[in-house]
């Protein structure tokens, strides 16, 4: 396929009615960008080359200015010296170079022509490979979504087995058991605190008693003191 044909090709192509119909498409959208930048590579080289026989032309067409001007000037020297035989072989050579000159500015032109029409043609399709390099992006990137978006429903799924709530399950009710152990654990049982001021409690009974009993009749007195109350 020439260079042409593929480059026509690219431009016309719907890029998005491709990969719509596509089984794999990233990689139809990295074969399209490889062509692109293959076709674009050789465009621009054959315009290279363009150029640089273009910059021969008119190196060539300045060339042949100097000579017809050249035997022009000779021409006018052979006619005032009054040989105008050497003036009419002058003026013979004078018209080659006019010849030659003619045909290389037809050839310049048709060049600059051409050259822009390839300067056009590369601008087309450095386009048409930014669009496709930004589809690529896109694809990428959407691939990537769609990769953890299936990992996370995956995640989901397993979640939501039956397997799963069990275990979930069993550890619940390993730490329910855990608790209701703990809890065991310190029924019944008093605070530090608790046990203080209940042994305050207890000292200052047995104290009382302990001054009953020192102190005969005291517990007469205190209910006869009561009875009178």
């Amino acid at each position: 396929m020439g260079i042409f044909t593929r480059f026509r090709d690219i431009i016309s192509s719907n890029m998005n009615a491709m990969l719509d119909k596509a089984e794999d498409p990233e990689k139809l959208i990295k074969l399209m960008i490889r062509e692109m930048e293959d076709t674009l590579v050789e465009i621009k080289t054959a315009c290279a080359g363009v150029m640089a026989s273009g910059k021969k032309v008119q190196r060539q067409l300045e060339g042949h200015n100097a000579r017809a001007q050249y035997w022009e000037e000779k021409a006018e020297l052979a006619v005032n010296k009054g040989r105008d035989d050497l003036a009419r072989e002058a003026l013979i050579e004078k018209r080659k170079f006019i010849n030659r000159i003619t045909t290389l500015e037809h050839d310049l032109v048709e060049q600059d022509l051409l050259i822009e029409q390839y300067q056009d043609d590369i601008r087309q399709l450095e386009e048409k490979l930014r669009s496709a390099r930004d589809k690529q992006r896109m694809l990428v990137q959407r691939h990537v979504h769609a990769q953890r978006k299936m990992q996370a429903q995956q995640e989901l799924r397993r979640i939501d087995s039956s397997e799963t709530m069990m275990k979930f399950d069993e550890l619940e009710n390993r730490i329910e058991r855990m608790e209701a152990e703990a809890d065991l654990v310190n029924f019944g049982k008093k605070t530090s605190l608790e046990d203080e001021l209940e042994r305050l409690s207890v000292d200052e009974e047995i104290e009382n008693e302990l001054q009953a009993l020192k102190t005969p009749g005291s517990e007469k007195k205190s209910d006869s003191a009561s009875e009178q109350q």
